[in-house]
This record gives structure tokens, C-alpha cells and sequence, in this order.
């Protein structure tokens, strides 16, 4: 699914699903740099991204994998 990843004023992370029309805030990463990992959303939702380089900039969006229940 597309995912636009984002970061506000106050470098807080979320993520906007358009097809859902639901934006959440990024709540826990499996990996400091978020890219190649899981995130988890304020939904509880967890989305696997892909590998992106370090220091990519935002907002982007990607496809994601929704995984778990």
C-alpha cells in the first residue's frame, strides 16, 4: 500500500495511508533509521518499509506492507 512518511515542525514522524485516509503518528521503529525495518503507528497498525538510503528526505512517499493482525 502507498504511505506518505512525514515529519512535522516539531520532528515528530507519521504516516498517511490515502486509500484509508488515515494519518497516525509513528509510535516505535525496529530500527533507529526506520528504513528496511517495521514501524509501528498510534493505531497499532505495523508497517514494513522498504530500504531507503540514510538521510532520505521527507515527506516521501513508499510502498509499505501492513503485517501482523
Amino acid at each position: 500500500m502507498k504511505v506518505m512518511i512525514r515529519k512535522n515542525g516539531a520532528g515528530e514522524l507519521s504516516a498517511y495511508v490515502p486509500k484509508k485516509d488515515l494519518e497516525e503518528p509513528i509510535v516505535s521503529m525496529e530500527k533507529e533509521s526506520m528504513w528496511g525495518g517495521s514501524v509501528t503507528l498510534g493505531n497499532g497498525w505495523v508497517l514494513e518499509l522498504p530500504e531507503m538510503e540514510e538521510g532520505t528526505r521527507l515527506p516521501i512517499t513508499v510502498e509499505a506492507r501492513k503485517s501482523g493482525g
